[in-house]
């Protein structure tokens, strides 16, 4: 029987076979694909989805079928992940051609897949005059497109995504039905006749006879206003956007003002990779995530020989004060429109892109509320009838040296793709901290990570978070047993955890040990064996109720030690501190015995009335609460250096800083931690941290070792009044850091036995100091642990409290083998 003639068989010559096939495989073709295989293969059967994957039986020739199975997965479509193909024999029913059956119901799970980037053929129907698709806004197929934030329910159909509402055309339905069309139930189908529409509203010009613009009217006036230095709110697949010219200053600061964004840096969407690569350097790997099906947000380092962004498409304001240049490409056919086709009149080339909210509000999905959030900030509306069922804002990445990524917010692109445990965890929740917020839901060896939420300040995103809870849990169907939270007791995350009326009591989950826990199941250990866990950040709720986060444990997930610390100093003012750096700068300096001299710049950027309240209120311990901070630690350096001495956002200071280092190596030849002051003369030995043996402890354990970062400041000073290049002192400064790591490491290496470090915490967003103690350590015999599928930032603290918590409420027949930690007693046990 030649291939693609299903016919039947006697039943001594035929098998039939029932194969179920679990992972990304509903919403991506594979239905179609399994179609196209067993009639290609000339079996007989059908294909259905269900809540448990995709199930399929196919009968034939033995031969067949073996070929049928094995091309399963091999050939599987390319948005497709298979995690399991489970086999089972049935009896022969004879029978002739094969067909997709109507979805089923039940118990079960499989996976939502990602929203993707629009495809190449996609993309070259929307350009061709002669394509019943040209210029249609909603271009899409089982290759691209959006599904996570369309889908409402599963199994996955049209029924269960917001698409519902838009019945079929006959054309549409034709090339539905038809196997042989690339879009053969591709549920966000449509065209012009049956799609969603596109309308753009301008408040400026009023009424309108013939109502707003809409379709290919609304694009080109949309394009014209950009041009004209307009600021647009574009609706996107997972969300509204702010959008406006990036190369026109006026645009940028007005959008920059009417947002009330201060000086945090703008991402900005270039419309191709050659305009791209006009902005910022950009390498191979750079190139790859650029183009690649997620289209995320990447950080580019800009050009070193050119001031400013670098590029005349960039306005300064776009991103002032930050080494790198957060570039997309466009990701949806809207996107390539608004850019222009062949033969549309010219537009901006580069488009600041940002989240469509004011600042600490969630992103705007619907129409109504887009219109009364944004109202201020927009010039004009450019709005579609298809609705968003989730928050999903764009995912931002980072490139290292080595080609690995890492991600510092992992959205859109990435949720709700699951992540493979290390171990098993009963259903539960982790909620994540108040500050770049993601939950996190498990079950058995698999994670759901959210999207990004944002941070917990104000209702409106606590009401995101919850709407995003239940989106997702509708989606895998995990229904938490157990609930992980932070300790902090002011969290707005764990007073949420707690008030649920319908849970159990959340089990907390220490800061820093949820970071060094995050990193390890982010590289798939199991925690049979402990690691030496680098947490630095700017902020986490200690043991002791001090700030920590300049943090060195000695952890596994069922505990930590900790090895060693930065030395307390005072927090003068809380947030006052935070968002003045001079102010942590003279309380660094006090507490090294460092005089407040007027000429440091710390000292002169503090008015002389406050100067004189801060001296008593450190004096006398007033509002200061210790701090081990790492973060807080580069603001102050950064201060005392003249660079930024009061911020508006978070970790502006520290990315001035970090800029300023990466400047020393464009700037001289010889290593910057080395050279000698003003660039003259002999070498200088590198500056260190002084690192503190505390005297034996009564009870046993040993009391952390301190890092005394009293040596380093001295030595800034010297450069400083040496005339040494800011860079230089800068780069010293990180090279320091570095170097203390890999001190304290070895300390822990010889006391303990422990050759695995792991890096975690915001702190290492830090592209220079993440790669130099890479480097130190590596060099040093150690392995090194970094992040590959979360960020280093609270934004996959939920990873590390869930993986915790299971481990530490598991039944003792269930723990880990060989799980401890060295030492008589666990801090995550006396705390509980």
């Amino acid at each position: 029987m030649p291939h693609g003639t299903a016919a039947a068989l006697s039943p001594a010559a035929a098998v039939r076979r029932r194969v179920t096939v679990r992972g990304i495989v509903q919403g991506v073709g594979f239905r179609p694909f399994v179609h196209a295989l067993a009639v290609e293969l000339g079996l007989s059967g059908h294909v259905t989805n269900s809540a448990r994957g995709v199930l399929a039986e196919v009968e034939g020739e033995p031969t067949r079928v073996a070929d049928f199975c094995a091309r399963l997965t091999a050939h599987a479509p390319p948005l497709a992940t298979v995690t399991a193909v489970a086999h089972q024999d049935v009896p022969v029913r004879g029978g002739t051609g094969f067909a997709i059956r109507p979805s089923e119901g039940g118990a079960g799970r499989t996976l939502v897949p990602p929203d993707t980037a629009v495809c190449a053929d996609c993309l070259a129907e929307l350009a061709d005059p002669a394509d019943r698709r040209h210029r249609h806004p909603f271009i899409t197929c089982t290759h691209c497109g959006p599904r996570f934030t369309l889908t409402t329910a599963m199994p996955y159909d049209r029924a269960t995504t917001t698409m519902a509402g838009f019945p079929l055309c006959a054309a549409c339905e034709r090339e539905y039905r038809d196997p042989a069309d690339r879009r053969f139930h591709a549920q966000p189908v449509s065209c012009r006749s049956c799609g969603p529409r596109l309308v753009l509203d301008v408040p400026a010009d009023g009424p309108e006879p013939d109502g707003p613009p809409a379709g290919d009217a609304a694009v080109a006036r949309a394009r014209a206003l950009l041009a004209d230095g307009a600021v647009l709110a574009v609706k996107g697949i997972g969300g509204y956007h702010l959008a406006c010219d990036a190369g026109s200053p006026e645009a940028v600061q007005r959008l920059r003002e009417r947002k009330g964004r201060g000086a945090k840096p703008f991402a900005v969407m270039a419309a191709d990779l050659r305009t791209a690569e006009q902005l910022a350097q950009a390498g191979p790997a750079e190139r790859a995530a650029l183009t690649g099906r997620r289209r995320p947000i990447v950080l580019l380092p800009r050009h070193p020989r050119a001031p400013g962004t670098g590029s005349p498409l960039l306005a300064g304001a776009v991103c002032p004060g930050s080494p790198d240049v957060g570039v997309m490409l466009p990701y949806t056919p809207l996107h390539h429109l608004l850019f222009g086709l062949p033969g549309d009149p010219p537009g901006p080339r580069v488009l600041v892109m940002t989240s469509g909210n004011r600042s600490g509000e969630p992103l705007a999905i619907g129409d109504a509320e887009a219109r009364e959030r944004l109202a201020g900030l927009a010039d004009a509306w450019l709005r579609h009838d298809r609705e968003i069922a989730v928050p999903c804002d764009d995912s931002v990445i980072r490139v290292r040296a080595d080609g690995s990524e890492v991600p510092l917010r992992r959205s859109r692109g990435w949720a709700p793709v699951p992540l493979d445990l290390p171990v098993p965890v009963p259903p539960s929740l982790a909620v994540g901290g108040d500050l770049k917020n993601t939950f996190c839901l498990g079950e058995g060896r698999s994670a759901w990570l959210s999207a990004h939420i944002g941070d917990l300040d104000g209702l409106a995103t606590q009401r995101a978070f919850t709407g995003a809870l239940g989106h997702l849990r509708a989606l895998t169907g995990v229904r938490p047993v157990l609930v992980a939270a932070d300790r902090h007791p002011g969290y707005r995350s764990t007073r949420w955890a707690r008030e649920r009326p319908d849970g159990p009591a959340p089990h907390l989950v220490q800061h820093h040990h949820a970071h060094i826990a995050a990193v390890m199941a982010d590289n798939g250990l199991d925690g049979s064996a402990p690691v030496i866990g680098i947490a630095f950040d700017g902020t986490g709720y200690g043991d002791d109720g001090a700030v920590w986060g300049g943090e060195v444990l000695l952890a596994d997930y069922r505990g930590y030690r900790r090895l060693a610390h930065l030395g307390y100093v005072p927090l003068p003012g809380g947030d006052a501190a935070v968002r003045n750096p001079y102010r942590m700068a003279l309380s660094h300096l006090r507490a090294a015995g460092l005089p407040w001299d007027p000429d440091l710049p710390c000292v002169a950027a503090c008015p002389a009335g406050e100067r004189r309240v801060l001296e008593r209120q450190l004096e006398r311990g007033i509002a200061c609460v210790p701090t081990s901070s790492m973060g807080r630690l580069f603001d102050a350096v950064s201060s005392l250096l003249g660079i930024r001495h009061r911020v508006d956002h978070e970790a502006q200071a520290a990315v001035a800083l970090e800029a300023a280092a990466r400047e020393a190596g464009h700037a001289t030849g010889q290593d910057p931690a080395t050279e000698a002051p003003g660039g003259r003369g002999r070498a200088r030995p590198p500056c260190a941290f002084a690192l503190l043996h505390p005297p034996p402890a009564g009870d046993g354990d040993a009391a952390p070792h301190r890092l005394d970062p009293a040596p380093v400041l001295r030595a800034v000073i010297t450069d400083l009044r040496a005339g040494t290049p800011v860079p230089v002192i800068a780069a010293r400064f990180h090279h320091a850091v570095a170097g203390a790591v890999t001190r304290v490491c070895r300390t822990a290496r010889r006391d303990h036995g422990i050759r695995t470090v792991a890096l975690s915490g915001g702190v290492f967003g830090n592209a220079l100091l993440e790669e130099s103690c890479t480097r130190q350590l590596t060099a040093d015999g150690f392995t090194v642990l970094r992040h590959h599928h979360v960020p280093p930032g609270d934004g996959g603290l939920a990873l590390g409290q869930l993986v915790v918590a299971a481990v530490q409420t598991a039944p003792s027949g269930q723990e880990t083998e060989n799980s401890h930690v060295p030492g008589s007693a666990r801090q995550s046990d006396r705390h509980q």
